[in-house]
């Protein structure tokens, strides 16, 4: 059964053959292409977005770890004086 959001079957259908009568069918194929390099790019930039969120999130723990290790050199030097 073809379900798509809010829309059934026949809603879906009916679309379809509205979109066949205005593009064509050989304007399809090419709407097809750039729909799936569009879809591809959007992907691609929302993995790019990820990691760039995922290196800041790193470099941001590894600045606390070093923030906190020197701080615990210069408190184990304080006590030793």
């Amino acid at each position: 059964m073809l379900f798509i959001g809010p829309l059934g079957g026949s809603e879906v259908i009916v679309i379809l053959i509205i979109v066949l009568i205005i593009f064509g069918p050989s304007k399809l194929p090419q709407m097809g292409q750039a729909l799936g390099k569009a879809i591809k790019e959007f992907k691609k930039a929302g993995q790019e977005l990820r990691s760039g969120v995922t290196d800041l999130d790193e470099e941001k723990d590894d600045k606390e770890k070093s923030s906190n290790a020197t701080e615990s050199k210069k408190d184990k030097e304080k006590k030793a004086s």
